[in-house]
């Protein structure tokens, strides 16, 4: 195919940013924008030459690909819609609310011969993709991510809105599986869980520190990484990597010197997108795919249950 007819479903705050994407880029015809909202949807496909539309259903023959852009309760049911009709689906994160969802979705997708890539977009991050090939047998993890307070994506625990990125991005730097998970975690604006912290523990050895919040004054997204030969410190936010390792030389009291890696500045959305569509075009297999997501999912969803069970108990103390 020489462009793809793609949908995009949601027109928020995050779906306006995908059909622009779609609307510039040279490989994709950007058909319609979908959202129950029919004014926003108006707005979003007015500025990017498209059809606005408050139901997808009629897109089933119209589209190849779909970016899914909703609350994440309508994950599932919207994206079993476009996998049963044979569309290629780029699911937002976190992939669905349990874990047997998200199997569903793969299992569809496999038996449909259909690209599902989720959109764990700090995988597409420079300064990530700078130190992957650096990284190797890390010893422990510490992670932060902290947001200013928005009311969109209070629906979950910010262990699916915000962490979910880090479990994603750890899990794909440690190659092994979890022994153990401590996590401490309370609503603090919303009603849902605002500020969490998890301790992770695999079998290799490897220990994790994962703090994400959105209630905080100042943003930051920080991921650190002690290896026995290196420390790799990654700015998502600044999109800049550096490594610091010990010098020996004879005669000279060993030292630490700093490596700053290489990175160009990328639209991490547009470099999604862009993979998404080559995936489409190609049928290669998504650099995030729904195996890698359900992954993540589990772990997050281990440790949300983890915390709604501490905070029964807390209650029922009182």
């Amino acid at each position: 195919m020489e462009t793809v007819k793609v949908a995009v479903i949601g027109s928020g705050y995050l779906g306006k940013f995908h059909a622009e994407k779609y609307a510039h880029h040279p490989d994709a015809e950007l058909i319609a924008v979908v959202d129950t909202n029919y004014s926003r949807a108006q707005e979003v496909a007015h500025k990017t030459n498209a059809q606005a539309l408050t139901t997808y259903q009629e897109l089933y023959h119209q589209v190849q690909a779909v970016s899914i852009v909703v609350p994440t309760p309508l994950h599932y049911p919207i994206a079993q819609d476009f996998l049963t009709h044979g569309i290629h689906v780029l699911l937002e994160k976190p992939m669905t609310t349990s874990l047997e969802e998200a199997q569903a979705l793969i299992a569809l997708a496999r038996k449909k011969n259909l690209i599902l890539q989720i959109g764990h977009l700090e995988r597409f991050n420079p300064a990530f993709r700078a130190v992957e090939g650096i990284v190797k047998n890390p010893l422990f993890i510490e992670s932060h991510r902290l947001n200013s307070f928005q009311e969109r994506g209070t629906e979950i625990d910010v262990i699916l809105d915000i962490m979910i990125h880090d479990l994603d991005l750890i899990l794909t730097l440690v190659n092994d599986e979890i022994k153990d998970i401590h996590s401490v975690g309370i609503p603090v604006i919303s009603a849902m869980i605002d500020i969490a912290n998890a301790r992770l523990e695999f079998k290799n050895g490897c220990v994790v520190n994962i703090t994400a919040s959105r209630i905080s004054d100042k943003g930051m997204r920080k991921i650190r990484i002690f290896q026995p030969d290196a420390y790799i410190s990654i700015d998502f936010a600044t999109q800049e990597a550096s490594v610091y390792r010990k010098i020996e030389e004879p005669g000279k009291i060993p030292y630490i010197a700093s490596d700053k890696l290489v990175t160009e500045p990328k639209d991490t959305l547009a470099e999604e997108i862009n993979s998404f569509l080559t995936s489409v075009k190609h049928h290669s297999p998504p650099l995030v795919s729904g195996e890698a997501a359900a992954r993540a999912l589990k772990v997050a969803l281990e440790i949300v249950n983890q915390l709604r069970i501490d905070t029964e108990r807390i209650v029922a103390s009182h």
